[in-house]
């Protein structure tokens, strides 16, 4: 027989398919079927029927077709707004059609005059134009007023990310969008990562089709949702043409104008767009012949046009944007094309801002530490984080410009910023301390508790003084948890008695956190805020509000809450200064480390710095590291001071790798296909992980009990993933075990980096070295693609980008 094709398409009403009757024999199934399609009898010869489909033969006998219009009704969703309104079918299974503009929204009256809400050409001389949401006939009209304004050349550019459909109404296409019930004022955000905007306008496309045909031809939509006067409203649905999506808006008109150019960009409602959101801008640069620093000056600049919902938030991000490369092409390619003259970027972006109205001052709300209340003054402060980093990446991207726009660039931003990755270190470091530094560190509520609750897995605290004190096998390294006055003094005898005789000690201190000893225990301010000076800075301070408070204050101990009045207190500067007075060959340094994370460059740096100061005085100086319970961050400088005293001294003996007879072995050996990404990249890669592995091991020998491996921990956490009791617990594990993992592949670069730089005498820093050598060779590439990919997709993930897993994270807020 011939083609199968739909007969929906000219369908007039259809009955509900869940109301049908059921009963009878297949035949007579067909035969109901056929009733509820109202076919032209002008065109009907026979009908057929079959078990398939009923086959519909015209009149002339040219054109058969069968009708497949059964809809499963049962799998789609139905609600309703309140118990006052119909029940009705939903958009993608939970959200109402919502008329997208409301009337007020029109801040500047151009509606009418123009087609667009808030529609606005931007001060100055830069053809750059900015507008809200219009329908099918206001966008034609906008079109035409361009080009009676001389615009010859039009890149429109769309920066909305949530889906928006059209439905015909008086010789219009109006826009709507699906909206929740919870708030029916606020669009959709982050629906499906996986599906574009385009994809899920389609899909719902689809569904509003399915609908129509289950309800005789109608759906619900809303225009008031502030009064619900008459609402729901009807409106027909015949066929898809009576439903248009943003692209078939849009492009449609642009075939009258050849020179015209539509894309969309989807943009963030606030903070930052995505490094891919940038490329895909950057892209539209290089394929725009007229926005080339090649480009032909005689002919006039094409006009840059942008829109989102109102016209306001995201299209003025659009809009900088366009000033930024508009200032571009009218001659800042002269400037010296270099990162370091981001000054001049910095000032040119303010500028532009200022100029040309831009940057709404009181965007960045200050006003919010003023607040009362913790979760007013908790959004207000996400909200000037956002605005902050928005504004970042506004200089950085201007920097981009300055050193790729005139090579017509050959790297894209994501590539550029992984080619420089110290943009995200500094990006990591965006707070809010110095709008919000508080006059005291402590208050009347429970402001101190004992962190220092180190589980003594090593048994070590009843001679020791101190929890899990271990030394690495045949070496001069220590390790231990935080030591009171009374357990350093112990640890100090121990280290210079007679049987080790250790006349010259690096004390090494690796807490990021305020540390206090008050009445001879060790505490540290359960809520310390943002430290904006340095921990020792800050510990001083605290202590003297201590001191000067002369009040009951409320301390967590082993056992329960409890208050104390204070009548010493110490820093732990002060305790060192004190036992150097004893033992004159101890140094004591401060090295933050943050826990569980791989150590910053600069970490790596001083930790070396200082161990070559060190030996270069005394080559049989002693290496003592700390931390909050000696675990993590202890382990993690143990096995840096483990690598450089084998490259400084020699190493052991290698013996060859045993052969391990468990399940997924390789990921316990760290044999990850991240990491063997990186090692394949690395000279001598495998004998520089080999080398990593047996410093793992070999610290690791000294803390046994503890069953903790900063290898082994890698796969246990990842694992842990599915036991998860929330998908927040799921979030954090999966944050570990990425960190833990960045942590493994950090070690393995150092230890090339020893490798490498030993002939210098490593002059040049890890710092630099990872900037000027691992980053050319994609490293950070890698590491910004980080996860792993024999389970899963790591792009799914945020967290596999550098621009998020390097920023301070909580429990309770994780990106997705």
């Amino acid at each position: 027989m011939g083609t199968s094709a739909s007969a929906t398409s000219q369908a007039a009403p259809f009955a509900p398919t869940h109301q049908a009757d059921h009963q009878g024999n297949g035949m007579a199934e067909h035969r109901r079927s056929l009733q509820s399609v109202n076919i032209h009898n002008s065109k009907t010869k026979s009908i057929i029927t079959n078990k398939v489909a009923p086959v519909v033969i015209t009149n002339n006998c040219r054109e058969e077709f069968q009708i497949h219009d059964k809809i499963q009704s049962s799998n789609y969703s139905m609600g309703r707004i309140s118990d006052l309104l119909p029940e009705h079918y939903l958009v993608l299974g939970e959200f109402f059609m919502v008329q997208d503009i409301y009337n007020r929204a029109d801040v500047l009256n151009t509606t009418k005059s123009h087609g667009a809400p808030n529609f606005r050409k931007v001060k100055g001389n830069y053809p750059l134009f900015g507008m809200g949401q219009p329908s099918l006939n206001g966008f034609k009209q906008v079109l035409q007023r361009l080009q009676i304004d001389g615009c010859e050349e039009v890149v429109f550019i769309c920066v909305r990310e949530e889906p928006v459909v059209f439905f015909r109404s008086d010789g219009d296409f109006i826009p709507y969008t699906p909206r929740g019930r919870e708030n029916l004022h606020e669009n959709l955000h982050d629906l499906d990562r996986e599906l574009s905007a385009e994809q899920i306008e389609l899909s719902i496309r689809k569904e509003l089709c399915d609908f129509a045909k289950l309800s005789e031809n109608m759906f619900y939509v809303y225009n008031d949702i502030e009064h619900f006067k008459d609402e729901p409203q009807q409106v027909q649905i015949l066929s898809e043409e009576d439903i248009h999506v943003t692209e078939e808006v849009y492009k449609r008109p642009l075939f009258s104008q050849p020179l015209h150019r539509y894309y969309r960009l989807p943009l963030p409602m606030e903070g930052a767009p995505l490094e891919k959101t940038f490329d895909a801008f950057v892209n539209i640069l290089r394929v725009t012949p007229n926005l080339s620093l090649m480009r032909d000056s005689s002919r006039p600049l094409p006009a840059l046009l942008f829109s989102c919902q109102v016209g306001v938030g995201r299209t003025n991000l659009g809009l900088i944007l366009g000033a930024i490369v508009f200032h571009h092409l009218q001659g800042a390619s002269e400037s010296p094309r270099y990162l370091w003259y981001s000054v001049s970027a910095i000032s040119i972006t303010v500028y532009l801002f200022k100029e040309n109205n831009l940057l709404n001052e009181g965007h960045i709300f200050v006003s919010c530490f003023c607040l009362q209340g913790k979760s007013t003054k908790a959004y207000f402060l996400q909200r000037t984080l956002q605005s902050l980093e928005r504004y970042v990446y506004l200089l950085v991207f201007n920097a981009y410009l300055h050193d790729q726009y005139p090579q017509a660039f050959p790297q894209s931003f994501s590539q550029w910023l992984c080619m420089n990755a110290w943009i995200y270190r500094l990006l990591a470091c965006m707070d809010s301390s110095e709008l919000s530094a508080p006059a005291s560190l402590i208050t009347d509520g429970i402001r101190v508790s004992s962190k220092f609750l180190a589980t003594d897995l090593l048994s070590t605290a009843k001679e020791m003084k101190v929890a899990n004190f271990r030394r690495v096998s045949k070496m001069a390294l220590y390790g231990m948890a935080q030591p009171n006055s009374e357990a350093l003094a112990v640890v100090m005898s121990y280290l210079t008695d007679q049987r080790r005789g250790h006349s010259t000690i690096l004390w090494l201190n690796l807490q990021e956190e305020l540390v206090l000893e008050a009445n001879g225990q060790m505490f540290t301010p359960r809520e310390p805020g943002t430290i904006w000076l340095s921990p020792q800075e800050m510990e001083l301070t605290l202590k003297h509000d201590i001191l000067r408070c002369e009040k009951w204050l409320g301390v967590i101990t082993e056992q329960d809450k409890q208050m104390r009045m204070f009548k010493t207190c110490h820093t732990i500067e002060e305790l060192f200064v004190h036992q150097k007075s004893v033992h004159p060959g101890l140094s004591y340094q401060r090295i933050p480390l943050s826990d569980c994370c791989a150590p910053k460059e600069e970490v790596f740096d001083q930790l070396l710095e200082a161990m070559k100061s060190s030996l270069a005085e005394d080559p049989n100086c002693a290496f003592i590291f700390n931390c909050h319970d000696g675990k993590d961050r202890t382990t993690a400088a143990m096995v840096i001071a483990t690598l450089t005293l084998w490259h400084i001294n020699g190493f052991p003996e290698c013996e060859e790798d045993e052969f391990v007879s468990v399940p997924n072995a390789k990921y316990t050996k760290g044999e990850f296909e991240v990491v063997m990404q990186v090692v394949r990249v690395l000279p001598e890669g495998h004998r520089v992980k080999r080398e990593v592995d047996i410093a793992l091991d070999v610290v690791s020998e000294t803390m046994t009990p503890m069953h903790y491996h900063l290898r082994e921990i890698i796969i246990s956490t990842y694992r842990q993933i599915k036991m998860a009791k929330s998908e927040a617990d799921a979030q954090w594990l999966r944050l570990r075990s990425l960190q833990y993992l960045e942590r493994y592949i950090y070690l393995i670069l150092f230890n090339c980096y020893l490798h490498l730089e030993k002939k210098d005498s490593w002059r040049r820093s890890f710092s630099q070295w990872m900037s000027q050598v691992a980053a050319r060779a994609g490293v950070y590439a890698i590491l910004n693609h980080l996860g792993f990919s024999e389970f899963e997709n790591p792009d799914d993930s945020l967290m596999a980008r550098l621009r998020f897993r390097w920023l301070p994270h909580s429990a309770q807020f994780i990106p997705m």
